[in-house]
């Protein structure tokens, strides 16, 4: 009988052992064939992954192993034998530069006899590392186990190739009792997904319902979205210079804004498969089903970076916007970092994109005209009402001075004349129930 296969955590079931969420201190290789890996070098040393060396190797990718058999062999024997003192000494993890298949998953691992991940798997044993609430959890745990099945269906598939199972084929292998353990576990997931994401739009359809407008915050991973969010609100959220530190949606008032809402969500990053992105589509809906888009870039990174980056959240947020067109808004972040203003601003005008606000979370540099671009965009230009004093017996002045106020974003006030932003059919609805009380001055 064969042995049970225990599904990992970042190996889809290729390696035995107890499932880790605290990679810290691990030392790792990474092999590449082309491209650039300095991003999933960054994203290793995020979870406390030592990069020891990288290992490099021309041509195509084979289809069976990623390098030729020669060179893992090489790479195997060199792992094995890393005395103390050798870089190579302690290295229990090989990461891939790709999005490796599942053959290739199962082969690699045969061949090196370490834990193997690829882009897929370290960005999973990311998220699982940061996943808080109980919803990021189950987001997580689907993306995870979603992964783990292809690969175990390889393992399946390279046990059970020119076998019979059992008498009369009439048995199953161990391998197989996962799988099914691991569909069922799955089904129950996405109950529990649905039921989240009915909540979310539920809270949307009542926010909506009582006149607040929303602005979501977009953007490549680490582009400054949780700064901004806690800059222009004042809702304490994890600010970290980390990859993925925000898994969850969180949702706040900006400040002086009682009918303005912000959505901070999880950040893109190119090449991620759309499965594992659409395993977090109830929070993308959070901000990118909005009143207005923020698309927040890193002006600090150098022009083919930043337009890289600029590109993969554009096609990202387009891809999955359920709005036939989406009014979006680009911020150039981190200004005082020392980037190249100018250069970036370029980049985003040859993108088709109008010019971009350039904004400093840290130091507060365009934060206030970041905001007064938010209002205008939302409500167009400010209005100035007037209310009349009325007669003795009346409604006092002073009652609808409050009503304003709760109605719109009242930014300067003499005596009964105030001036706000507020949204045309609200405002038209408070003048007609006024009793000619109010009007636009």
């Amino acid at each position: 009988m064969d042995e049970p296969i225990q599904v990992l955590a970042g190996t889809g079931g290729v390696a035995l052992g107890e499932a880790r969420t605290n990679h810290e201190g691990r030392k790792a290789i990474l092999l590449y064939r082309d491209g650039n890996p300095r991003e999933l070098v960054a994203l290793a040393e995020t979870m406390g992954i030592e990069v020891v060396d990288l290992q490099f190797q021309k041509g195509r990718d084979d289809p069976r192993t990623f390098f030729g058999k020669g060179r893992l062999q090489d790479t195997a024997d060199e792992i094995s034998s890393a005395v103390e003192g050798h870089p190579w000494h302690g290295v229990d993890l090989v990461i891939i530069h790709s999005n490796s298949t599942p053959r290739q998953l199962v082969n690699i691992h045969e061949a090196l006899q370490v834990e193997v991940w690829d882009r897929v798997r370290l960005l999973l044993s990311l998220f699982i590392s940061h996943a808080g609430s109980v919803e990021a959890r189950t987001q997580v745990r689907i993306a995870q186990l979603q992964a783990d099945r292809t690969v175990l269906r390889e393992l399946a598939n390279q046990q059970t190739t020119g076998e019979r199972a059992g008498f009369g084929a009439g048995g199953k292998q161990a391998i197989q009792g996962v799988l099914t353990t691991v569909s069922r576990e799955l089904t129950q997931l996405r109950k529990k997904q649905a039921k989240h994401a009915l909540a979310r739009k539920e809270r949307r359809r009542q926010r909506s319902k009582g006149g607040a407008r929303t602005v979501g915050l977009a953007g490549y991973t680490n582009a400054g979205k949780s700064s901004l969010f806690l800059a222009l609100s004042g809702k304490k959220v994890l600010v970290e210079d980390k990859l993925f530190s925000t898994l969850e949606t969180t949702v706040g008032r900006m400040e002086m804004s009682p009918r303005i809402l912000l959505a901070d969500t999880i950040g893109f990053i190119d090449e991620l498969p759309s499965d594992l992105l659409d395993a977090f589509h109830a929070t993308l809906d959070e901000s990118l089903n909005c009143d207005l888009l923020l698309l927040l870039a890193d002006s600090s990174d150098d022009v083919d970076e930043l337009q890289r980056k600029l590109s993969t959240s554009r096609r990202e947020v387009l891809d999955r916007s359920k709005e036939d067109s989406i009014r979006m808004k680009v911020v150039l972040t981190k200004s005082d970092a020392g980037g190249d203003i100018e250069a970036a601003q370029e980049v985003v005008r040859m993108m088709g994109m109008d010019d971009a606000m350039v904004i400093s979370s840290h130091s507060g540099e365009g934060l206030e005209d970041l905001r007064e671009s938010i209002m205008f965009s939302l409500y167009g230009p400010k209005t100035t009402l007037v209310v009349s004093t009325g007669n003795p017996g009346e409604r006092e002045a002073e009652s609808f001075v409050s009503q304003i106020y709760d109605l719109g974003i009242v930014t300067k006030k003499d005596g009964l004349e105030l001036t706000l932003w507020c949204g045309f059919g609200e405002l038209q609805r408070l003048i007609a129930k006024s009793d000619g009380r109010i009007s636009i001055k």
